[in-house]
């Protein structure tokens, strides 16, 4: 399956301007809240109308404004799921599930008795939406569209309302029924989200795509300063070039050995994870200012000359407010951009 998007659209705070293409694969919107992921969802699913461009999906247009092509929602036959899930509330479980079945009514029922085995929803067919959990709630509205027998989907956060907990559970579930279809959009903030469904990214930033790749390379070599944000690194600097070799980190207040350098240097950026203790390259000595335990590691705030750094440690290691301790920079690890 092939599905090419190129639409553009004036909305209140920027112009919506993206394109890319999704083959046979999970490909993921990821952007901060309000840079144009929702838009282009309802735009590929016929929701909204681009002011201009072309969606096709297996040479079928969907969307032409030049042709004058805008076919329905119905008629694109992508399975939508809204993130506030949009069940009718005046609908049963099983009515709201029958509602987007398609084909006789054997089938329809089929269908029915087949994803609420699969959603473990046996025994709530008669329950009104008010009356379900949220994980509940999330099962009916996948149900729902897969019901639909959808040619590709379109997600929408779809986990976002759940806790800690019941989101796992629901991704699980999500990556299973992903293989089931040749491909699907998913929209997210949560970088962790995306890095396990996805195969392919694209980071959206202010209604533009800001970089395309594979969930590895976005995540392991962020290519722009935007990518590098959503992706959790924690340490951005400003920065510029003093050597072929050298730059200098203005918020950390480091001189620094890097590899390919460009001259345009603008920003320097570092996992809290990848700092090391190891003696090498970058070798700086720090003050400890903080230790802000989380579930599974210590996030240290660590200090030189009123600069500071964030290092994440595992808990084996025990520290306090006032230690000294020596931490390299890898150069291998740092990310730079113009």
């Amino acid at each position: 399956m092939k599905l090419d998007v190129r639409v553009k659209k004036n909305l209140r705070d920027f112009v919506l301007d993206v394109e890319f293409c999704v083959r046979d694969e999970i490909f993921a919107l990821l952007g901060a809240s309000g840079s144009g992921k929702s838009m282009t969802l309802k735009l590929i699913a016929g929701i909204e109308t681009p002011d201009e461009g072309r969606i096709t999906l297996d040479g079928r247009t969907l969307f032409d404004s030049e042709r004058g092509i805008n076919l329905s929602p119905q008629s694109r036959r992508a399975g939508f799921l809204f993130q506030n899930y949009a069940l009718f509330p005046n609908m049963t479980v099983a009515e709201n599930i029958l509602f987007a079945a398609v084909g006789s009514r054997d089938e329809k029922l089929s269908r029915l008795r087949e994803n609420l085995s699969r959603f473990k929803l046996n025994g709530l067919e008669d329950v009104f939406p008010d009356k379900l959990s949220g994980g509940q709630a999330q099962r009916v509205a996948f149900a729902r569209v897969l019901a639909s027998h959808a040619e590709f989907l379109l997600l929408d956060e779809p986990l976002s309302a759940l806790d800690n907990f019941l989101r796992r559970r629901l991704e699980l579930e999500l990556a299973e029924v992903f293989k089931s279809y040749g491909a699907a959009i998913l929209v997210s903030h949560d970088g962790g989200e995306v890095f396990r469904l996805a195969e392919r990214i694209a980071v959206i930033n202010a209604g533009k795509v800001d970089a395309v790749g594979s969930a590895k390379e976005i995540f392991t070599r962020p290519p722009t300063l935007t990518a590098a944000r959503l992706t959790g690194c924690r340490n951005i600097s400003a920065a510029r070039k003093i050597a072929d070799d050298k730059l200098f980190a203005d918020d950390w207040g480091l001189t620094l050995t890097a590899k390919k350098i460009p001259d345009g240097l603008k920003f320097v950026g570092i996992r809290a994870d990848s700092l090391s203790t190891d003696a090498g390259e970058n070798f700086f000595t720090f003050e400890v200012a903080a230790v802000v335990e989380d579930v599974d590691a210590f996030d240290v705030i660590v200090r030189r000359a009123g600069k500071q750094l964030i290092w994440r440690v595992n808990k084996s290691r025990r520290l306090n407010v006032g230690d000294e301790i020596n931490l390299r920079v890898p150069c291998d690890k740092i990310f730079l951009f113009g």
